[in-house]
């Protein structure tokens, strides 16, 4: 998401003006090695350019600058961006996710806009302690599989700006794995070390 007042409606125009001014344009990226401040940095890389994050620590300071013009651009949540992008105090330029998102329909993802491949976003998962058995796995999993598919807690999850997605075990694991090794990798080039 970008401020209105930024002259870009496409990512491809947010890289050309970036390329044409590097360094100057900044987006928020909330405490260091926060989801934002991974995504800044996933975008920046792909993209090859240069802009400057600006690290919060307080996100009402953060969404303060962000609506008054004080940050170019944020790799905010879809919780976030809903209300303000509907309001007009924000524009949305993109989705980070690879398919496109039913909470912002017609929406272009970064990967489709020349960024392939490109994908960020927050997940949340219910994880059980190692050793747990298999059966009792498959009965967690069967739940809330069935309460996911729910016409109400898919309206409750989409109304907090959440797609529900419902993933196999197997399917998790996989995820958590590809994401470790994707991060590490962002987290390293990027020079990021814990505070």
């Amino acid at each position: 998401m970008i401020h209105p007042s930024l002259p870009v409606k496409t990512v491809k125009n947010l890289i050309a003006l970036a390329k044409a001014r590097p360094g100057v344009l900044n987006h928020s990226m909330g405490s260091a090695g926060s989801s934002a401040h991974l995504a800044g940095e996933l975008f920046k890389s792909m993209a090859g350019i240069n802009m400057t994050g600006i690290a919060y620590r307080s996100d009402a300071m953060e969404i303060a600058d962000i609506l008054s013009g004080q940050i170019d651009l944020t790799f905010g949540t879809a919780a976030f961006a809903m209300a303000h992008v509907k309001s007009g105090r924000l524009r949305a330029v993109a989705v980070t996710s690879l398919q496109s998102s039913v909470l912002f329909p017609g929406l272009v993802t970064v990967a489709a806009s020349g960024l392939p491949g490109h994908e960020t976003g927050t997940v949340m998962g219910l994880f059980a302690p190692a050793g747990t058995r298999t059966a009792v796995i498959g009965v967690l999993h069967q739940e809330v599989t069935r309460a996911l598919r729910s016409a109400e807690t898919r309206d409750r999850f989409l109304a907090a700006g959440i797609e529900p997605v419902g993933s196999s075990p197997e399917e998790s694991a996989n995820l958590v794995r590809s994401e470790m090794s994707k991060w590490g990798k962002v987290i390293r080039d990027a020079g990021i070390k814990a505070n």
